[in-house]
C-alpha cells in the first residue's frame, strides 16, 4: 500500500488569502492510500483526547469501500500508520452520509456506516450498520443492522453524540412512517449492553436527503438540527432540544424562516455548536437567497437570530462549524474557485459572532471538497476534507490557527 505523509507549507498567496486575514493554514498531510479512492472524511477524539480522522477507501472502479482511520497524538502535527476498522466493510461512500466513529469513556470505540439496500419500494435505500471495539480500536466485532424491523427497510443520514453519563445516543432518518405524506422519519436510540437500544421516532416529515446534526452541550443538553419538510413543500433546518439525554424533545423550531420551497434533494445538511453565547448553527439554502448561512439563539433554541449570509459564493455548501476552547467560532465549507473546481472556504468568528476573519484554505485550481473540523488547541483546529489531484482523490488534513 502507498501510504505516506506530506506536509507543504501554504503561501499566503496559495492559501488564498487566509494568511492575510488573521488565521494561518499549515501544512498538508496526505492520510489515505494514494492508490486508491478516498471519501467520507470524519473527525473525532478519542478516550483519551488524540485527534481521530477516519474515511472510506474503495478500489477504483468499485461502488463499495472500507472504513479507515488516524491517530494523531499531538492535535494534528503528526499522524500514526492508517488502521482498518476490519469490520467495517461494503460501505457505500457517500460524503454527507460519512462513517463516524465515537469513542465512550470507557474506551469502547462505536463506529457506523452505510450500505446500499435496494428495495422495490426505493432502488436507493440504504441500511445503516455499527461495530463495537472494547479495548479502544484495537479489536472489532461483526458488523450489527442498526435497526433489525422487517418494515424498515430503508435507514440513511445518521449521527452520534456522548452523553454525560457515558453511553452514545444516534439519530438516522427512516422509511417507516404511519402517513402518507412527503419525507422520512427522524429515529432516536440509545447505546446499552447489546447495543443501541430503544428506537422510536421523533419527526415524520424529514427531508430525506440531508445530513442530520447531533450535539451534546457541555451542560449535558442533546441538540438535534436536521432539514425538515413544512406545509409539504418548504424545506428549512429545524432545531429540537433535550435535556433529560433524549427521552423527550421540545418541538421542531425553524432556525430561519428560509421558505425554501423545492421538490428535491439538497444533500447539505445543517451544523451547529455551542459556547458562552448560546447555540450556533450554519446551513445551506436556497431560500430567500442562496449559499451558506449563520445565525444563534441565546435562548436555547426558543428563538433564533436573524441569519447571515457567509459564502461569497451562492453554490457554496456542506458547512462544518466548531467551537474553540475560548469560544471562538470557527466555519468551513466548499464553493467553487472555477467551473471545474472547488476549495474550502473559512471563516473566524468572536464567540458572540462577529466576523473576525475570512478567506480560503485550499488554493484556486484545486478539487478539495466536504471538510470537516475539530479543535485541538485553544487558538488551533483541524481541518480534514476531500482532494482531488490528477485523477487520484485522497484525505487531507491541516492545521489552522489564529492569533
Amino acid at each position: 500500500m502507498q501510504r505516506y505523509f506530506i506536509f507543504l507549507f501554504i503561501t499566503a498567496m496559495a492559501a488564498g488569502c487566509g494568511q492575510q486575514q488573521g488565521f494561518r493554514a499549515g501544512g498538508e498531510h496526505i492520510l489515505s492510500d494514494t492508490n486508491k479512492l478516498a471519501s467520507c472524511t470524519h473527525i473525532s477524539h478519542d478516550a483519551a483526547g488524540r485527534l481521530i480522522v477516519s474515511w472510506v477507501e474503495q478500489e477504483p472502479g468499485s461502488d463499495e469501500g472500507s472504513l479507515w482511520y488516524a491517530v494523531s497524538e499531538d492535535g494534528g502535527e503528526h499522524f500514526g500508520q492508517a488502521v482498518p476498522v476490519t469490520t467495517a466493510t461494503g460501505i457505500s461512500p457517500q460524503p454527507e452520509n460519512m462513517p463516524k466513529i465515537v469513542f465512550r469513556k470507557n474506551r469502547e470505540a462505536i463506529a457506523m456506516f452505510g450500505t446500499r439496500n435496494p428495495d422495490p419500494r426505493n432502488k436507493y435505500a440504504g441500511k445503516v450498520w455499527y461495530v463495537r471495539s472494547s479495548d479502544g480500536g484495537k479489536n472489532w466485532q461483526p458488523a450489527v443492522p442498526l435497526v433489525t424491523d422487517t418494515a424498515g427497510y430503508d435507514q440513511r443520514y445518521f449521527d452520534m453524540s456522548p452523553l454525560p453519563d457515558g453511553n452514545v445516543a444516534c439519530v438516522w432518518l427512516d422509511n417507516r412512517k404511519d402517513h402518507p405524506l412527503e419525507g422520512s422519519t427522524l429515529f432516536i436510540a440509545t447505546s446499552g449492553q447489546q447495543g443501541f437500544e430503544r428506537p422510536r421516532p421523533l419527526v415524520q416529515t424529514v427531508c430525506q436527503c440531508c445530513r442530520t446534526s447531533l450535539y451534546t452541550d457541555p451542560q449535558g443538553g442533546l441538540h438535534v438540527a436536521f432539514r425538515d419538510i413544512i406545509h409539504d413543500t418548504i424545506r428549512d433546518m429545524v432545531h429540537m432540544y433535550s435535556k433529560d439525554g433524549g427521552a423527550t424533545f421540545t418541538q421542531p423550531v425553524r432556525i430561519s424562516a428560509d421558505n425554501w420551497a423545492v421538490n428535491g434533494c439538497p444533500h447539505t445538511g445543517p451544523t451547529m455548536t455551542s459556547n458562552r453565547s448560546g447555540l450556533h448553527f450554519a446551513w445551506f439554502t436556497m431560500g430567500g437567497g442562496q449559499g451558506v448561512f449563520y445565525g444563534k439563539s441565546i435562548n436555547n433554541g426558543i428563538s433564533f437570530s436573524s441569519r447571515e449570509s457567509i459564502s461569497a459564493k451562492p453554490t457554496a455548501k456542506h458547512p462544518q462549524l466548531v467551537s474553540a476552547s475560548n469560544g471562538d467560532l470557527l466555519l468551513a465549507w466548499d464553493e467553487p474557485s472555477d467551473t471545474t473546481t472547488n476549495r474550502i472556504g473559512f471563516v473566524h468568528k468572536s464567540p458572540e459572532g462577529k466576523t473576525l476573519s475570512t478567506g480560503y484554505l485550499t488554493g484556486e485550481g484545486e478539487q478539495s471538497v466536504f471538510p470537516v473540523m475539530k479543535p485541538v488547541a485553544e487558538k488551533t483546529v483541524a481541518v480534514a476534507y476531500r482532494k482531488r489531484v490528477r485523477g487520484k482523490e485522497m484525505i487531507c488534513v491541516r492545521r489552522v490557527d489564529w492569533d
